[in-house]
């Protein structure tokens, strides 16, 4: 495992422990960029017209269609650090 590879999951489980919960867009950000870090280009079909929250997630991963994983990864990485200053 690489370093960015363990730096990674340590950000996903240190934003477990946040003291505040951030705002819907930055949960957003920070679901999209750990899912184009993990997984890549999102493959899932688009969920449905009255799925309000699966609708936003989808489309604020498909944003991240094309970059790099490792781009995502440390991406997500600054901004959890962020989110705990």
């Amino acid at each position: 495992m690489s370093d960015l590879q363990r730096e990674f999951q340590q950000a996903a489980e240190d934003v477990q422990g946040l003291g505040k919960r951030p705002d819907n867009d930055t949960l957003l950000k920070l679901y999209a960029l750990y899912k184009q870090g993990s997984e890549g280009d999102i493959q899932d079909p688009q969920p449905g017209f009255f799925d309000f929250i699966g609708t936003a997630k989808y489309e604020a991963w498909a944003q991240l269609r094309g970059t790099p994983r490792d781009e995502a990864m440390r991406r997500y990485i600054d901004l959890v650090h962020q989110l705990l200053a």
